[in-house]
């Protein structure tokens, strides 16, 4: 089952420019595992925030590529000046997405991750199951995916739009055709939190 990896780098003001080509060269490298699907930068929520997805056919692919990170030196081709801050999670996608194609799908990237009850995992997705057809109809899911790790239960959902204001009109249709959110979905969830990214100029998806 392929693994997702979502890497949220802090940067300092003003370095973006500096910043995207060498986080590029590195998860671009002969030796880099996985395939770099985005680089996107924060505008909507914690700014001076880079996001890094990447994808990675095995778990054991993902594993390999943490330990070149962390013993390499210069996570993504960053020093300590051009890093301030770095998060790493591992995710799955839902089983019954398809696979993620890069390319002009946003400019806009809604980054939506909740938090999940403990049990709430596998009856989350199911009423994800449920309700994708209908709600991707409306406007399409990049992806959803469950974490693997970090700090408790939750899962990543990210929509692409073509402006703040495509998302509201998808946001307030879907609910108005009674399609969205998934029926039951909510009684699981314990916290919810938004982002807006906007594609870094050499970003896959963009």
């Amino acid at each position: 089952m392929k693994k997702y990896e979502v890497a949220l780098i802090d940067i300092p003001m003003f370095s973006n420019a500096k910043v995207y080509p060498l986080i590029e060269a590195y998860a671009t490298a002969p030796q880099a595992l996985g395939r770099l699907l985005a680089i996107w930068y924060s505008d909507i929520g914690e700014l001076n925030q880079v996001m890094v997805l990447r994808e990675f056919e095995t778990a054991s692919d993902l594993d390999a590529e943490r330990e070149r990170m962390m013993l390499g030196g210069k996570p993504f081709g960053l020093d300590n000046e051009l890093m301030l801050g770095l998060n790493l999670s591992t995710y799955a996608a839902f089983p019954f997405l398809p696979p993620v194609e890069t390319g002009a799908r946003g400019p806009v990237y809604e980054v939506r991750t909740y938090g999940i009850k403990p049990e709430g995992v596998a009856a989350t997705i199911e009423a994800w199951k449920g309700a994708y057809a209908a709600r991707h109809a409306v406007s399409p899911l990049l992806i959803a995916m469950y974490a693997l790790d970090g700090q408790g239960p939750r899962f990543m959902n990210i929509w692409p739009y073509a402006s703040t204001d495509a998302r509201a009109k998808a946001r307030a249709d879907s609910v108005a055709q009674g399609v969205w959110p998934p029926k039951g979905g909510p009684a699981h969830l314990t916290t919810l939190h938004s982002a807006i990214f906007l594609p870094a100029p050499n970003s896959p998806l963009r």
